[in-house]
């Protein structure tokens, strides 16, 4: 496995930002000279931390390098800081988050880096704040995805949310995505009205895979639910999972993301022999 840590300057940005890469290893015993000659290119997860998060996230509290190095799988972790993966204009300099994805970072992974830009060679995969995220990217970009994968996160009923105030969990936060949008009717019409884009990606020929997973006792599950119905209603193909017990904690996502991984195609490893039993100088076995 080979580990790299980039800082650079974004032009989306506008300042200094972190992203973890994760590249595929030459293997014991292959050619120095083939291996990086090869001009192979990869299979791509992009992989979106949640609020209070950075890039180093997933490599502090799952096992991603060890599935990444079993799949031969470039894993890039971006830092996203609290943006909640949306353009924020309104501040000085301006932060677009939402296009750094797609408009900076993804070029400069694709032009530097052996990593495939195929649909059918990318996923994107999230959790919390990461999994809105990964919603976002999908349902907005669904020609650049083969599969998505959200964990304990799904997009917003924005209209349901603003109805019903304060006594909406999470109202506060919404309530401030809405003003940075330019207010309702800007944000009904914008890329962050995720919700009305589900039924449009539905109806596609050939749309990503979507994968939605939450635990049953995260704050999160009652909207979890409801998104789910809405889905269901719509006729979106999805994986719904949800795991009994579980709350908003990386014990989970480590669980899920392996589940992720399987749901977008690639093996969970080899599995050890047991060990063959050993003989005994007497001839007996150990």
């Amino acid at each position: 496995m080979t580990l790299i840590h980039m800082n650079f300057r974004s032009w989306c940005l506008n300042t200094n930002t972190d992203v973890a890469v994760i590249l595929p290893s030459i293997k014991q015993g292959e050619s120095a000279q083939a291996y990086y000659r090869s001009q192979k290119k990869y299979p791509v997860l992009w992989l979106l931390h949640g609020t209070l998060g950075c890039y180093n996230d997933y490599l502090r509290r799952t096992n991603i390098e060890l599935y990444a190095t079993e799949n031969d799988l470039i894993v890039v972790m971006p830092s996203a800081l609290n943006s909640n993966y949306s353009n924020w204009s309104n501040v000085i300099p301006p932060f677009h988050m939402f296009d750094y994805l797609t408009e900076e970072l993804m070029p400069l992974i694709y032009g530097w880096f052996p990593a495939s830009d195929r649909r059918e060679d990318n996923f994107i995969c999230g959790l919390s704040m990461g999994a809105r995220g990964a919603s976002k990217y999908a349902f907005n970009h669904p020609e650049k995805f083969a599969a998505c994968s959200c964990m304990s996160g799904v997009p917003s009923d924005i209209r349901t949310i603003m109805e019903e105030g304060a006594q909406n969990p999470f109202y506060a936060r919404e309530k401030i995505t809405v003003e940075q949008a330019g207010g309702l009717d800007s944000f009904l019409n914008s890329y962050e009205n995720v919700w009305d884009k589900v039924e449009t990606v539905a109806k596609m020929t050939n749309p990503p895979r979507f994968y939605f997973c939450c635990g049953t006792d995260d704050g999160v599950y009652p909207n979890w639910l409801h998104f789910k119905d809405y889905a269901e209603k719509i006729g979106l193909s999805a994986v719904f999972d949800e795991r009994e017990g579980y709350g908003h904690e990386w014990r989970f996502w480590e669980l899920e993301l392996q589940e992720t991984l399987k749901f977008f195609g690639f093996h969970q490893g080899k599995k050890q022999q047991k060990a063959k039993p050993q003989e005994k100088l007497d001839g007996t076995l150990v």
